[in-house]
């Protein structure tokens, strides 16, 4: 049985209810479920001061569990990023442990790859995914199963549809990626992961596509998107048409993109803050192959080192 344990390394658990379900949910997953002590801890929008947050991830780094599901995301990863102990977060990942989130956890596996090229696992948070109740839509159908097989290493390759235009795209490379704020906030930083010849997916939430393009852009012109073999887009909901907007969009923003950008770039990717999510090994070389629409990524077992 797979050991997993939650803990919060950003924003403040709320209530407690959702992080009980996700821990009941987990457990009849088949996981071997153990809570951090300083889960529900608050300070401010944290879970915890900075200090109990940085303890938190080396306490889990030493315990090495198989499984490191954050609770939440929100923001406070990028307070840390400092002072993290990075070579004990390698080890723990040398162990067999999968660092797992999105959003906010961006700061932390971006952090992982650029100080120690390890890998870690863009995939579910415990209470957005494991912790809905069911007047919000409970579980979904598809993101447990896809989740209990990426933890098992069951899990070789993910698919799904994009628009016409890239049939026969092959390439390999690196996949790296996450949430768009967060990896532009660490560009020109130490934890910047120097990613050359990768396949780089991004999503976000709350932004308006005018913002996303700026910035994509801002990738764009530091010489980022440049340096990849393909962009993968994943959701970008949740922002509010404005009157001034006349009519630009998201298909208007993606089309100013690839007007400067000569990387293909794929929508469609089923990541983001989205019930329906898959699990994306960040730091493993990866195939991508386009056949008319089907857009499939697939890897080779185990922890590779590059």
């Amino acid at each position: 049985m797979s050991s997993l344990t939650l803990f919060s390394p950003s924003g403040v658990v709320a209530k407690a209810t959702p992080l009980k379900r996700a821990v009941k949910r987990l457990t009849q997953f088949g996981f071997d479920v153990s809570v951090d002590e300083s889960a529900l801890a608050r300070f401010q929008r944290f879970a915890g001061d900075d200090d109990t947050r940085l303890a938190a991830l080396h306490r889990v780094a030493e315990a090495a569990p198989s499984i490191a599901l954050a609770t939440r995301g929100g923001y406070g990863l990028t307070r840390l990023l400092d002072r993290i102990d990075w070579p004990l977060l390698a080890r723990s990942v040398e162990q067999g442990t999968r660092w797992v989130g999105y959003s906010d956890l961006t700061a932390l596996q971006l952090g992982l790859l650029a100080h120690a090229k390890a890998e870690s696992w863009a995939g579910p948070l415990a209470l957005d995914d494991f912790g809905r109740d069911e007047a919000d839509g409970g579980l979904d159908e598809i993101t447990p199963e896809v989740f209990r097989e990426a933890m098992g290493g069951e899990l070789e390759a993910v698919g799904f549809r994009t628009e016409a235009g890239f049939d026969a795209l092959d390439a390999k490379g690196v996949l790296w990626g996450g949430n768009l704020t967060v990896l532009g906030s660490l560009l020109g930083t130490p934890h910047w992961p120097k990613v050359r010849g990768g396949i780089l997916f991004l999503e976000d939430i709350n932004e308006h596509p005018y913002r996303v393009e700026r910035m994509l852009l801002q990738l764009q012109q530091a010489g980022v998107l440049a340096q990849q073999k393909a962009i993968l887009l994943g959701d970008f909901g949740g922002w509010k048409k404005s009157p001034l907007d006349r009519g630009y969009g998201l298909k208007d923003m993606v089309a100013a993109l690839r007007a400067v950008c000569a990387t293909p770039i794929l929508t469609g990717l089923p990541f983001g803050h989205v019930p329906t999510k898959l699990c994306l090994p960040v730091g493993r070389k990866v195939q991508l192959v386009v056949d008319k629409r089907d857009v499939f990524i697939g890897w080779e077992h185990g922890h590779h080192h590059h």
